[in-house]
């Protein structure tokens, strides 16, 4: 039976990524291992933050929201991956497709944002290191995390209903492993050049600003790490900087080409080669990338696990 008269006129089918029969199972299991690290890696490194005293500062309560949204990011996209890649059924209706992409753009654009004020906060704590309990109290912090998920949640309840709203017809079968914006225009039977120019403007401007806010802060805390007479100072400065860095050119690398670059560079297999990255692969760097280079998180890791051992647990009872 073909899938035009498998699935109703309101139902997409996603191609995924097409990979062959031999190979589906490694592939499988990997995206499955990555997946389970990436949940179980930034739910931890949430739940440390959070019980943990001395993590209980401006930069981790951030970093505890930036692991809120990879959790909510991969858990968007990858269960379904998953389930397409054991069924014979990849459709998805076109309700499900709207709300993947209100909540991958949502968590993706409170990434974006919440990015640029964690550098603002590594501005602070370097440049202005007295001023920082005052620059960076607690009501400045959750304005801070509201304004990135208020952000991302704006980028969302633009895109997602426009993109919803164009007209489709003919072909319902997305190539692609989810429903990404572009992805899914392709399928348009109506000219979305306007949108498309709209959509374009719009990622540049969610790119602009936090590139800018990461720019001019990085920019000050050179000078001032410059002027740094203490070489301890210097290296806690540029560990502190250099795990942000790391997850900025990741995040910006793979959204600058999905979302900027002009669609005259791009391949349906390099797009999803690259969202598979970004939407998948990211989310598990992440916590990793500031966990392993971070004598606090693996200091309050190892408290924990003190504490949840039965050797700790009989000399608590002794005493």
């Amino acid at each position: 039976m073909s899938t035009g008269n498998r699935t109703s006129t309101s139902d997409f089918v996603l191609l995924g990524l097409l990979v062959s029969a031999e190979a589906t199972g490694i592939v499988f299991t990997v995206i499955f291992a990555i997946f389970v690290v990436a949940v179980t890696a930034n739910v931890v490194m949430t739940v440390l933050i959070q019980v943990d005293s001395r993590l209980h500062t401006p930069m981790y309560f951030l970093l505890s929201q930036l692991s809120i949204m990879d959790t909510l990011f991969v858990c968007t996209t990858v269960p379904k991956l998953l389930v397409d890649m054991v069924s014979t059924e990849r459709t998805i209706s076109f309700v499900a497709c709207g709300i993947q992409i209100f909540l991958y753009s949502t968590t993706a654009g409170s990434e974006f944002f919440l990015l640029g004020l964690m550098a603002y906060d590594r501005y602070v704590a370097i440049c202005n290191p007295l001023r920082y309990p005052v620059l960076m109290n607690r009501k400045m912090c959750l304005l801070l995390a509201a304004g990135a998920w208020f952000g991302g949640s704006l980028d969302g309840f633009l895109l997602t209903p426009i993109t919803m709203n164009v007209p489709y017809c003919g072909s319902h079968q997305i190539n692609h492993f989810f429903c990404e914006i572009p992805a899914v225009l392709k399928l348009a039977c109506a000219d979305t050049s306007l949108y498309e120019t709209l959509m374009y403007l719009c990622c540049v401007l969610m790119l602009l600003i936090p590139i800018s806010i990461i720019s001019t802060s990085y920019a000050l805390i050179l000078l001032t790490v410059h002027r740094m007479r203490s070489a301890e100072g210097r290296k806690k400065a540029f560990t502190t900087c250099s795990s942000h860095l790391t997850v900025v050119s990741i995040f910006y690398g793979a959204t600058f080409y999905t979302y900027v670059l002009p669609l005259s560079f791009h391949t349906p297999e390099q797009d999803k080669a690259v969202s598979a990255f970004y939407t998948i692969v990211t989310p598990m760097l992440n916590p990793l990338i500031y966990s392993l280079r971070n004598r606090d998180v693996l200091g309050a890791l190892e408290r924990v696990f003190a504490h949840c051992s039965p050797a700790q647990k009989v000399a608590a009872d002794k005493a």
